[in-house]
């Protein structure tokens, strides 16, 4: 199979030998009808091995559908794959055939296959399995003879282990695995994607001249992250050309201010540096966790100590107030939702060395739990219920602290 004419027939650009390879793949396959799945991060150019799979098959004269199976509800993508019977549910006004009946003899492309419920799961694991479905609200089998191509930007592996994807449907799926390697990994295809794109935009937009880059700037092109892959790279050369109408050479300086800065680390609290929502969130957890777990383990220290006999060690008498010790509290920095964690010491009476030391009582810690509930709670009565001023105060995000209320049903 000539890789080469299938990327001038398909317009691929890239010369990677990792996407050479997926292709060639996916030419091999073709006349078989065995299942396909495609793996690789979102932008990776995915979609194009469908219609690659289609078009080098027996079924390449019958019809093919590409479904996006994140974008449709939960409750009506059932409907929309496998179809239903007239009054099924709530508005089914008339019978309507799915996805699957539409395609018979062809092929279907089953986009962000791991966003599927478990329900629908296993509605698809019996049409590859014996080629039959059942609409909604219908109770009569019907076959269809479909070529099923999915792809996905999970870990499949880990969504089966954590119990959101079928095992064996995933195995039904991976008969043929292809993956697609990112943007990153193809260094050598990116400035070759960025001169296509410049070209296809001043075309569409009627622009004399496509921008072009200086030795620096291709150089910061390349080793650019490019988290959002081929569609973040294509979006960039897009807005460059259209803004930049003055400027048809673009340097380092230029470029930097459309590439978004993604090289914060994982901790915003530790960073300082503010990151999205999204992010944020299950780091800001693991931190506090942290936090409150160092504190457990150093009361449950203590504990083990005192029944071991052992006593406080006594600090010396400076003046003739009570001896004080210092008491290390981790608080978030009031001012930023991001805001690094600062200590703040607070002084607190010091137990006279002459108490009996096996009546002391050491305070049972609180669940992680509890600790955190604690601090949202104080600090919500603080701020008299205005969350953005909680979060800020607590180093989270607003969209966190608004899971964290709801989570703990806190009033």
């Amino acid at each position: 199979m000539n890789v080469q004419a299938i990327k001038q027939r398909f317009g691929i650009i890239g010369n990677s030998p990792q996407l050479d390879r997926a292709i060639e793949i996916a030419a091999v396959v073709a006349p078989t009808d065995l299942s396909v799945l495609i793996t690789g991060e979102s932008g990776s150019g995915k979609e194009v091995m469908p219609k690659i799979v289609h078009e080098y098959s027996p079924r390449k004269h019958g019809p093919y559908i590409a479904v996006n199976c994140g974008a449709i509800p939960e409750g009506t993508i059932d409907s929309e794959l496998f179809g239903h019977e007239k009054g099924s549910f709530t508005g089914a006004s008339d019978a309507r055939k799915g996805y699957f009946e539409v395609a018979d003899k062809g092929t279907i492309f089953l986009d962000e296959v791991g966003e599927l419920p478990l329900t629908t799961q296993v509605r698809l694991l019996r049409v590859l399995e014996t080629g039959e479905f059942i609409r909604v609200g219908s109770s009569r089998a019907q076959k269809t003879s479909v070529r099923v191509v999915a792809a996905t930007n999970v870990n499949m592996w880990q969504a089966v282990q954590k119990g959101t994807f079928r095992e064996d449907l995933y195995y039904r799926l991976s008969a043929i695995p292809i993956f697609l390697p990112p943007l990153r990994e193809r260094v050598e295809d990116i400035h070759l994607l960025f001169r296509k794109f410049a070209v296809d935009s001043a075309e569409r937009h009627r622009i004399k001249d496509p921008i072009t880059l200086t030795p620096e700037a291709q150089q910061l092109l390349v080793g650019y992250r490019w988290p959002g892959n081929i569609r973040q790279l294509r979006n960039i050369v897009e807005q460059m050309n259209v803004i930049e109408k003055d400027q048809r050479v673009i340097d380092a300086d230029k470029l930097r201010w459309y590439l978004p800065t993604v090289d914060a680390p994982l901790l915003p609290a530790v960073a300082g540096r503010p990151t999205t929502a999204d992010a944020t969130g299950p780091n800001e957890r693991e931190l506090l966790f942290a936090v409150i777990g160092k504190l457990q383990q150093e009361v449950n220290a203590l504990k083990e100590h005192l029944a071991l006999g052992g006593t406080i060690p006594a600090q010396p008498v400076q003046h003739a107030m009570p001896p004080v010790y210092r008491e290390e509290i981790i608080m978030p920095a009031q001012g930023h939702a991001h805001a690094p964690m600062t200590i703040e010491r607070v002084e607190r009476p010091r137990v006279p060395d002459t108490q009996d030391i096996d009546h002391t009582e050491v305070e049972e810690v609180l669940s992680l739990q509890e600790k955190e509930k604690e601090l949202i709670r104080k600090a919500l009565e603080k701020h008299r219920g205005r969350r953005k001023n909680a979060a800020q105060e607590l180093g989270i995000s607003e969209r966190t602290l608004y899971r964290k209320i709801k989570e703990y049903d806190i009033r």
